[in-house]
């Protein structure tokens, strides 16, 4: 594993997104973001880089013009 502090705790990462935990486990679980786990106690951890990409495609949805009918 990378130096920890590469990474955020999932807390950390929700707001970060400003997104709840929750929605950030069901991005996770849907395989919209990878997290790693911590060697010790397991807890979810997310790349600062992962999440910057995360939100870029967030970004680049809501710019797209709306589909025509």
């Amino acid at each position: 594993m990378d130096n920890l502090r590469d990474f955020l705790r999932i807390s950390e990462a929700a707001e970060y997104l400003g997104v709840s935990p929750n929605t950030l486990r069901n991005w996770e679980n849907a395989g919209k973001i990878a997290a790693h786990r911590h060697p010790v106690n397991g807890y979810r951890l997310f790349k600062k880089e992962d999440l910057d990409a995360l939100l870029l495609q967030l970004q680049e949805g809501r710019r797209e013009p709306p589909k025509q009918s």
